[in-house]
């Protein structure tokens, strides 16, 4: 359990200890993790707080009414009204990962190629700087449409980076897997085994950076676990956000991480213009937050050992004067304004937060609850949370 004495203590001692590590110039073997699973949800694609935490109005039936019983509903949360600082989704997911604005390169070579990379420390950076856990612990899970966050798995910072990066899972990482076992099994004609090389060097040829396509040997396990469980055609896996539930079900039992951030995405469809792939994507994210709850439930490594952070990228507006509706992309208001919902040991159970909280405080409370600082975060822990 984290009280508020434990949460000043603890965060004071791991400072203390960092100056006088400093100072003797050596290199501190990392302390094994002991503290709680976390489970980061991005309840994504930008949502509007109506039909999300609205008690009357929501298609999260189950995180409204039966988790927030659980933990602590921050309503009122907001993306700071900051020159260059946008409203969509990589950014607001950098913002929650490095608990800072502004916080990243655009690696990309022009407008329709946004590849986004933090200049600032990830929590998966943090985490792994600060205790001994192994890349497979510190996992990312990502959709398959949203390829220009592949790149969030560490920064661009001189102390971090590469070495302490998070592991992904996503059909990007998967389908490199795939296409390599492919080429070196050689059982596929001519043809195919042409094709596979050229997808393989295609999708190598995204991420030009050093760490595609080596994951880790616990991951190439449990993409083999994949590929004997659904093959090699892409039609009987789930897709959509569904995918990202069942990867991310399939990592708790396999992987057992320590800090998983689950990036939906599918609410972001409203773009085609039917605002019924709104609403039908909010429910769909609502029940993987209910399997992933119950399957934490049932499980003794996790069972009241796992926080959830539940928040969005970035909120939305509904503007009836444009063709299509639900948009995030005006620097509206309604944009900048999100929530958060917190629950597990240690956390406050039943109480809606009466406070406006910045997006930069979501960083730092996971670091408190992790017991680590996230030392270039802007914003500061929640300490309401806090039983």
């Amino acid at each position: 359990m984290i009280d508020r004495r434990a949460f000043n203590a603890g965060i004071g001692a791991s400072a203390v200890s960092a100056a006088v590590t400093a100072q003797m110039g050596v290199a501190a073997a990392k302390p094994a993790y002991r503290g709680p699973n976390v489970i980061i949800v991005r309840f994504g694609g930008g949502v509007r707080r109506l039909e999300t935490i609205d008690p009357q109005h929501t298609y999260a039936p189950f995180l409204r009414h039966t988790l927030t019983k659980r933990g602590v509903l921050v309503p009122d949360m907001r993306i700071a009204q900051l020159d260059g600082v946008n409203t969509s989704h990589a950014e607001g997911t950098l913002n929650i990962l490095t608990g800072r604005y502004l916080a990243y390169r655009d690696a990309g070579s022009g407008v329709l190629d946004d590849r986004l990379e933090p200049v600032k420390p990830t929590l998966f950076e943090y985490l792994r700087g600060a205790f001994d856990v192994p890349s497979h612990q510190a996992l990312l899970i990502n959709g398959e449409d949203r390829p220009q966050e592949e790149f969030f798995t560490y920064g661009v910072h001189d102390h971090y980076g590469i070495a302490y990066r998070s592991e992904m899972l996503s059909l990007h990482r998967y389908k490199l897997f795939k296409f390599a076992r492919i080429i070196e099994e050689g059982r596929v004609g001519e043809d195919e085994l042409a094709d596979a090389r050229a997808q393989y060097d295609k999708l190598l040829a995204a991420d030009k950076r050093d760490i595609a396509p080596k994951q880790s040997t616990e991951v190439e396990r449990f993409w083999a676990g994949w590929r004997a469980h659904y093959g090699d055609s892409g039609f009987k896996n789930p897709r959509g956000d569904r995918l990202l539930t069942a990867l991310a079900v399939r990592a708790i039992a396999d992987l057992r991480p320590r800090l998983m951030m689950i990036n939906y995405q599918d609410p972001d469809y409203v773009h085609w213009g039917n605002a019924s792939h709104y609403t039908r994507a909010i429910s769909i994210i609502d029940e993987g937050i209910a399997q992933l709850v119950k399957v934490t439930d049932a499980d003794p490594y996790y069972r009241g050992r796992t926080v959830f952070l539940i928040t969005p990228d970035c909120g939305r507006d509904a503007n009836p004067l444009i063709q299509v509706p639900f948009q995030h992309h005006f620097n509206s208001r309604s944009a900048h304004e999100t929530w958060a919902m917190v629950a597990g040991p240690g956390i406050v159970s039943g109480r809606i937060l009466d406070k406006t909280v910045d997006q930069s405080a979501v960083a730092a409370t996971v670091a408190a609850v992790m017991g680590f600082r996230a030392r270039e975060a802007e914003g500061s822990a929640i300490s309401e949370l806090f039983a």
